[in-house]
């Protein structure tokens, strides 16, 4: 048993190091894709991890032993990431695959989105927390409404980073007046969404052009490969930590020890902002104001945590405080108010209506809640609200104006989900009904197309609230 312990001690001791390295000195990017039906993004993820060198020799084995029994002369890549169709076979509810991998340029989470209209829910899901989408559209057909649905999901979230793969250049002749026709056509729409700027790249992902090595078929494209463009693309990493701190209480930590007779701590994560011992507090939503004694972590006292950090704050005062508070900066702090407009997409097949009863998930707030009225759905191709529907159904993206139990201390959604992010639960089975954006972002990307307000009106059922 010693010689076998002394013989692995070197590797454990390599995939320590390899695991710090991957972690510490390479950036992370997070993506999505999106496409339609059949636009080949199985066939582009596939590729990206096989000529990234990421798949597992036996995964390969796998896929080439199916792909011969097919009948294919070369390996089908979109067999890689083919567990979402399995389960659409058995009849399972399709959702977000992620995936890891890594180049010596950086390391990924990719957030694998279904493609069918049914599935955009889960692009929701997929995209709410990436720095970077892929679209993918068939050069054969172009811009489509999915397509156009996939480019308004990512604005509606704020995603910063937009990248148009136009796949499939090889079944029309590498012709590059295809490229630039569809490539135009997106970014008139990118425009209208307010995306500042997208980058379209000419790409074959059964063949591998312009994936992760550019293609001498494509001569007359001087870009980055698909890869080049994901390692090099600039992220703004810090932009949760910047503003005002947002601190959502978890749990409040009372140990029963002699040691810590007098412990008082307040766990929770970091969802926007920095925090350091000393800053000056107000705790929502008494508006009590303290000072910070302490930032807690499972490796003890820290002198800052950011944003994503999981700490344990300790305050000057005792202030009572439980689950659901908020611990905010005090500067711009948050009114907390019982009414309020949300933008949100519809993600259960369950009809959303009119004085709907509701739970509503706010940070770590729990509270019940009315939807007072649907004012209105999104038309995709003119990006404003139509008229409001008699309900919400499923993929709906819509505004709509909620009242709540309990006073609130929201504000408008920030790109990523640092704060303003909600979900609306069914109280009778749990089931999730709508994820929500406070405020209005439409209005927010285009405020010449605002609607006026819908007269306020009262809820059928006062005494839920």
């Amino acid at each position: 048993m010693t010689a076998q312990t002394d013989t692995l001690a070197p590797v454990s001791a390599l995939a320590h190091d390899l695991a710090e390295e991957l972690t510490t000195n390479r950036a992370l990017l997070r993506f999505a894709t999106a496409g339609s039906v059949d636009d080949g993004k199985s066939t582009l993820v596939g590729r990206l991890l096989h000529d990234s060198k990421s798949v597992l020799s036996d995964q390969l084995d796998s896929v080439e032993r199916t792909s011969a029994a097919r009948g294919l002369d070369t390996p089908d890549l979109s067999l890689l990431v083919d567990g979402l169709r399995a389960e659409r076979e058995q009849g399972i509810t399709i959702d977000v695959a992620y995936r890891y991998f890594a180049t010596p340029a950086r390391t990924f989470i990719l957030a694998d989105t279904p493609g069918h209209v049914q599935y955009t829910r889960n692009t929701v899901t997929g995209a709410s927390t990436v720095d970077l989408v892929v679209i993918l559209v068939d050069a054969r057909t172009g811009v489509v409404a999915q397509t156009r649905r996939h480019a308004a999901v990512a604005a509606l979230l704020g995603v910063p980073h937009l990248l148009l793969a136009v796949n499939k250049i090889d079944l029309v002749d590498y012709d590059e007046a295809v490229f630039d026709r569809i490539a135009a056509d997106f970014d008139v729409y990118a425009r209208d969404l307010g995306i500042g700027e997208v980058t379209a790249i000419p790409i074959s992902a059964l063949h591998g052009d312009n994936v992760v090595t550019r293609s001498e078929r494509i001569g007359w494209y001087d870009g980055p490969s698909v890869l080049e463009h994901l390692e090099n693309v600039e992220l703004d990493s810090d932009h949760k930590a910047q503003g005002e701190l947002r601190f959502p209480v978890q749990y409040v930590i009372r140990p029963r020890s002699d040691e810590l007779p007098d412990y008082r701590g307040y766990a929770g994560r970091v969802a926007a902002g920095t925090v350091r011992p000393g800053d000056e507090v107000v705790v929502l939503p008494s508006g009590r104001r303290s000072r910070v004694a302490a930032v807690d972590t499972a490796d003890g006292t820290v002198d800052l945590a950011a944003a994503g950090d999981s700490v344990t704050l300790l305050l000057d005062d005792d202030v009572d405080l439980s689950r659901g508070d908020l611990i905010v900066g005090p500067g711009q702090t948050p009114e907390p108010v019982t009414s309020f407009a949300v933008t949100v997409t519809q993600l259960a097949e369950k009809p959303l209506l009119p004085n709907a009863r509701v739970l509503l998930r706010y940070g770590t707030t729990l509270t019940r809640a009315l939807v007072t009225s649907i004012d209105g759905r999104l038309d995709i191709d003119a990006l404003r609200f139509t008229p409001a529907p008699d309900s919400l159904a499923l993929n709906d993206i819509a505004r709509i104006t909620v009242r709540t139990a309990d006073p609130l201390p929201v504000e408008d959604y920030r790109p990523g989900g640092a704060v303003g992010s909600l979900l609306l639960i069914d109280p009778a089975d749990g089931a999730s009904l709508a994820a929500g954006m406070v405020g209005d972002r439409v209005a927010a990307l285009h405020p010449e197309r605002h609607a006026a307000a819908p007269e306020e009106t009262t809820p059928a059922e006062e005494d839920w609230l």
